[in-house]
């Protein structure tokens, strides 16, 4: 329910506690910028009164995206309809859970030291103040971490809880009658230069981030110990309705990422011919490549790009998901228009990081493992682009009949090397060929998890889960290459092929040519000469491309997060990253993202839960290649 009118007025009161008697969603403005927004009904009440005797930049902001919150001006001349409006909305809580919470934000002095220490007191009554709430919520705020700062906590107690130089809201006997608790939340505020009163954003979007946590963990907690309902986890607590600026926001940005298909732009379109002709001159010329022409403006859709407010984004887990989304899709313009140029290599380090320590290692451990030169699967024949577009059709037709509104298609195409996924849709590229031994795994792969994650996310409420949020594609080939294994068709020549191409990064970005790159390959690491020419394609395409680590990276990462005890299913809700795991925990908590609608049709084979299993005991890449063939 949205709405404005005069200022808290009889009738607006009444329209608010209709809709929270009714349990709908309550969001109106309030005149002088204040407004109220209440998720459903909950046992709290977070409050802010701005001062009306001194500026208080960036505070009452730190509220937003609190399931239930109410921003004010603290006038005189509004008090009395405010006091009104807070004893309506609490006596509803009182009448539903027994008992409420007032928490009440305001500011502490201002910062002038330069370390920005951040700190919060607690300002509790003096009587009746439940000791094991206070010490939960202590907790809470001690576990925040503003770049790694611990948070200084304190508590005080008073005979009435209220902002300094501010009037008070209720009584004793109007709180003891609503079985209302009132706790005051003072919050230094090193979100601001006092100097200049200036607001300083990354600070306060850290704290604010932060700070959203320690609330909910704190309303978690007063919940638990006062009322009668029972939350299984702090997050259920969060808001699960967003205002329009979500929204907007999300399809803005998968209008601009939906325009442009990076991996379409930097992937040669004559990448047989190049092969041929590099092969003619004795593998000793780099090879040129060719490529689709650019049909997009990187400038003008960068201008679109950040035409975007996301400031207007109260929530502040989605506003630093398509903040990140945003940033990705910057640099991803940024390399079409660089493609073919020294900077290209650059922009995709920025994009996709450098191979670390630990994966580089783990490459050279992997290929220190010797395979067959010949192998028995060359023996069955390989399916020809036709044969692999009939197959990957029926593999579809199956996932259809889970869901008849699956809108992939299979399209066979000259311009596209190989074969792979974009947009939801698999392309067959005319020198595609796969061998009989790798079709279910390569169908897995592709089908498996590629289309299928498109698609889950294009069911979510939010477009970017099947756009792909920032940083997705560790995330995407982790969990493809393990649906090769859960299949039965991750061979060892396969894990090598994934280390050739970490060791292949490596080398770019080490300033290796592509001949040096293509020789080592060959001899260092015993590839085909084809193979060799073919990772190092993919890695010196438009410059100097450095996803190609992301399969090997991915694998580790996903390995990892079932060992320590990670749901899989959920990692097929749509196109997440590793990194954002705990987010989508968060929102799934909080009732905002929907499981998946389709189910990878590997996961109920016999030999699957076998497999898994053994995952779950902690197995690593090395004990996967150790048991290939």
């Amino acid at each position: 329910m949205n709405g404005s009118a005069d200022y808290i007025s009889d009738a607006l009161i009444g329209s608010i506690t209709d809709a929270y008697q009714r349990n709908e969603p309550v969001r109106y403005k309030l005149r002088d910028g204040g407004r109220i927004h209440i998720d459903r009904q909950l046992p709290f009440l977070a409050l802010y009164r701005r001062p009306a005797t001194r500026a208080d930049l960036g505070t009452e902001r730190l509220l937003l995206g609190e399931a239930s919150y109410l921003l004010a001006d603290d006038r005189p001349e509004h008090q009395a309809s405010l006091v009104k409006l807070i004893k309506e909305i609490l006596s509803i809580q009182h009448k539903q859970f027994g008992a409420c919470l007032l928490l009440e934000l305001w500011s502490g002095a201002e910062v002038t030291d330069e370390t920005r220490q951040p700190a919060f007191r607690i300002i509790a009554p003096k009587h009746g103040s439940p000791s094991a709430f206070l010490e939960r919520m202590e907790n809470a705020l001690l576990n925040i971490r503003i770049d790694d700062d611990r948070p200084d906590v304190a508590i005080s107690y008073a005979e009435d809880v209220t902002p300094p130089q501010q009037s008070l809201l209720l009584t004793k006997q109007e709180l003891t009658r609503l079985n209302c608790l009132h706790i005051g939340l003072e919050v230094s505020p090193i979100y601001r230069d006092a100097e200049t009163n200036t607001l300083l954003p990354f600070r306060w979007r850290r704290l604010h981030y932060a700070l959203a946590h320690g609330l909910k963990r704190s309303f978690y907690a007063f919940t638990r110990h006062c009322t009668p309902l029972r939350p299984a986890h702090y997050l259920e607590l969060g808001h699960r309705t967003m205002n329009r600026a979500v929204y907007e926001t999300d399809e803005r940005l998968t209008r601009i990422n939906q325009q442009f298909e990076l991996l379409l732009h930097v992937s040669p379109v004559n990448a047989h011919a190049a092969w041929q002709a590099f092969e003619q001159a004795n593998c000793a010329s780099p090879p040129e490549f060719l490529y689709r022409p650019r049909r997009v403006d990187p400038s003008l859709m960068k201008r679109e790009l950040f035409a975007i407010p996301l400031e207007r984004i109260e929530d502040p887990t989605l506003a630093h998901i398509f903040a990140q989304k945003r940033e990705e899709l910057d640099r991803q313009l940024t390399l079409i228009a660089d493609r073919n140029t020294n900077r290209f290599l650059l922009g995709s380090r920025q994009l996709y990081g450098d191979v670390d320590a630990e994966l580089l290692e783990l490459a050279r451990q992997v290929l220190g493992i010797e395979t067959e030169t010949a192998h028995s699967q060359d023996e069955r024949g390989y399916l020809n682009p036709a044969e692999l577009v009939e197959r990957a059709r029926q593999e579809i037709e199956y996932y259809r009949q889970q869901d008849a509104g699956l809108p992939a298609r299979v399209e066979l195409r000259d311009d596209v090397p190989g074969i792979m996924v974009a947009k939801g849709n698999f392309l067959v590229g005319t020198d595609a060929s796969v061998s009989q031994a790798r079709i279910n795994a390569t169908l897995a792969h592709e089908i498996g998890t590629h289309v299928l994650t498109h698609y889950n996310g294009s069911q979510q409420p939010f477009r970017e889960l099947y756009a792909g949020m920032a940083g997705y594609e560790s995330m995407q080939e982790g969990l493809a290459v393990l649906a090769e294994y859960l299949v039965g068709g991750l061979s060892r020549s396969r894990l090598r092929l994934l280390a050739s191409r970490v060791l292949a990064v490596h080398m770019i970005t080490e300033g290796a040519n592509f001949i040096e790159t293509f020789r080592s390959l060959l001899s260092d690491y015993d590839n085909t000469p084809y193979t060799a020419f073919t990772i190092a394609m993919r890695v010196f395409r438009g410059g100097g491309y450095t996803k190609d680590k992301v399969y090997l990276q991915g694998l580790a990462q996903v390995l990892s997060y079932l060992s320590g005890g990670g749901d899989l299913e959920r990692l097929y809700l749509g196109k997440i990253s590793y990194d954002y795991l705990p987010l989508i925990e968060e929102l799934q908590w909080r009732q905002v993202l929907l499981p998946p609608r389709l189910r990878p049709r590997f996961l109920d084979a016999a030999e699957t839960v076998t497999r898994l299993e053994y995952l779950r005991q902690g197995a690593t890449v090395m004990d996967l290649m150790k048991e290939a063939v």
